[in-house]
């Protein structure tokens, strides 16, 4: 837990005062025998009776177990406050690092999988400390209380004891090194099964299309059953060492009571000695009870403690640590590539794109074409560095993007990805991602430049209207308007649309496209199409091939000297109506 100290700093009153607080409850648990034996033997069996010495003892009694209970109560509620906090603190930091992951970063994990660490595996750390707080005093001081207290009634008795713990050791040793593995696999079948589920239901209406639902239930039962069968296989330790415990702690009573029970007819022990001595019995072994529980429950938790480390102590491979000029801003919204190079895999030798080296003007609109897995994407996501460069440099305002502080740089690039994505909540909540401060008037006037407002007014509640999850309730020409919407909510100084209008109909595109020269005149575009009518007006067209610009220019001189660029045209001409 060395690394999770931070987290436990700001609540250090909880963490102490919690297990002291517990330790009541122990030295309850230690005087409560005392005072029963007392009674017994100076009160019930005594010569003659002492109804008031039983009165006096039953008084210590209760006031000793509302102690007991105030102290058990407040040592809960302190682990419970520390443990939650810790649990939240530990959260939001996970989730802080996942979001500032790089694409790369992200790429190592599933989605499944980190949802898991995020909920689960903190979840498991958070019940760990918890227990712990309850138990990790109390149980050693039940058995340290209660070894003294049995060795100061009868020595020979608590020998016998004493013999039963090594064996009791032994089961806690086997536990700890079976459990561990198990308990690893078991939450990686969990990621499984929760990257499972996620599909399934984000995905629903793709498996309904394809009438997929018996193949996806199957997907479903088999990550279900793996889990089910490796989460019994963890905890059959449990099942099978609880009894074995239980059995050893009620076999070692057993061999007490008929021991101590001659000693009681030969005088050398009374009836109230030996009700304390097995009640100290009792607590010596539960003690090891509670031990085995901590164990277990920290097998789990260990096991969920460095998946979570995974997280924490990833390189983000993308960051602005060694900004040169952390204060600058994106403020013209120039662009050059100078010999760049990328790949995702630093130990592969296939490069996305190779020598690439263009430069684009202010306020220029630059197409971008070519066929599927050219690196149009990876090309453009070079600039608002959602990954770096594998060679050369990418410029924005004569500036290198690595010398940006990534905040500035993207706050300078407004980017509707290629797949566009919408969150719960109204859609006037959706568009403020461009800016939080928005009025209704740049909302209306970004939306109706991406030919938005029509239809969005046309709903009953209009930018009111709440949206499903990932906006499931409007159409795909729809979710492309409203996030482009977005971006120019933003009043960015580069526009990049990554094939963002392919479900649109020509006809509103171009009306997309008219308002692009009127509300973002002074804004640099980089518009990434299938379609040459998308970009047959652009100042620039750059047409990629295989990672590589095989052709650049304007329509007319691409024409005229660029073979892949013809062949595009020609196979849309008659489909697309391209004069």
């Amino acid at each position: 837990m060395k690394g999770y100290f931070k987290y436990m700093k700001p609540y250090l009153p909880f963490f102490i005062i919690g297990p002291i607080l517990m330790l009541t409850e122990v030295a309850g648990e230690i005087f409560l025998p005392r005072l029963m034996q007392m009674s017994i033997d100076n009160g019930i069996n005594a010569e003659p009776q002492s109804t008031g010495y039983v009165l006096m003892m039953g008084g210590l009694m209760v006031l000793t177990a509302f102690v007991m209970m105030v102290g058990g109560v407040g040592g809960n509620f302190m682990s419970v406050k520390a443990s939650a906090s810790f649990a939240a603190d530990l959260r939001k930091d996970v989730y802080g690092k996942v979001q500032e992951f790089s694409f790369k970063n992200i790429d190592t994990f599933s989605t499944g999988s980190l949802v898991t660490r995020l909920t689960n595996d903190v979840t498991q750390l958070q019940n760990m400390l918890r227990m712990c707080l309850v138990m990790l005093l109390r149980a050693p001081g039940m058995l340290i209380g209660g070894i003294i207290m049995a060795f100061s009634y009868n020595a020979q008795l608590a020998a016998i004891i004493i013999a039963i713990i090594p064996l009791l050791g032994i089961v806690i040793g086997i536990m700890i090194k079976v459990a561990f593995p198990r308990f690893s696999i078991m939450q990686e079948k969990l990621d499984r099964l929760n990257s499972t589920v996620q599909e399934g239901m984000t995905n629903v209406r793709v498996i309904k299309s394809f009438v997929r639902r018996d193949f996806e239930e199957k997907r479903f039962d088999n990550a279900n059953l793996d889990l089910k069968q490796n989460s019994m296989a963890a905890m059959r330790i449990m099942i099978l060492t609880m009894p074995f415990m239980t059995l050893l702690m009620n076999l070692t009573t057993l061999l007490v009571v008929g021991v101590a029970g001659r000693k009681i007819i030969v005088g050398d022990m009374t009836v109230g000695t030996l009700s304390a001595f097995t009640t100290y019995i009792v607590q010596i072994l539960m003690s090891f009870m509670m031990l085995a529980m901590i164990i277990l429950q920290s097998s789990r938790a260990l096991a969920s403690s460095r998946r979570i480390r995974e997280v924490l102590d990833t390189e983000v491979d993308l960051n602005d640590s060694t900004a040169k000029q952390r204060g600058e801003t994106v403020k013209k919204g120039s662009i050059e590539f100078r010999n760049v190079s990328f790949k995702y895999y630093l130990d592969r030798e296939e490069k996305v794109l190779e020598n690439i080296s263009f430069s684009v003007q202010p306020g220029e609109t630059v197409g971008i074409i070519g066929s599927t897995g050219a690196g149009k994407t990876s090309l453009v996501q070079l600039i608002p560095r959602l990954y770096d460069a594998t060679e050369g440099e990418v410029l924005v305002d004569g500036v290198d993007v690595r010398d940006y502080s990534l905040k500035n740089l993207r706050e300078g690039v407004g980017m509707v990805l290629q797949k566009n994505v919408l969150f719960s909540g109204t859609i006037e909540e959706n568009l403020k991602w461009g800016d939080e401060n928005a009025t209704q008037e740049e909302i209306r006037a970004a939306a109706g430049a991406a030919q938005a407002d029509t239809f969005v007014s046309s709903f009953t509640d209009g930018y009111a209207t709440e949206l499903g999850q990932g906006g499931v309730n409007v159409s795909g020409g729809q979710k492309q308007r409203l996030c482009i919407a977005r971006a120019l909510l933003k009043k960015p100084k580069i526009l990049i649309l990554d094939d963002s209008t392919s479900a649109v109909d020509t006809a509103t595109e171009a009306k997309i496209r008219e308002s692009f020269s009127g509300s973002l005149k002074d804004t640099t575009k980089l518009i990434i199409a299938q379609r040459i009518s998308s970009v047959i007006e652009a100042d620039k067209i750059i047409v990629l091939e295989e990672g590589k610009i095989v052709g650049m220019g304007r329509h007319d001189e691409l024409m005229a000297d660029c073979g892949t660029y013809q062949e595009i045209y020609y196979s849309q001409r008659d489909k697309e109506g391209i004069a």
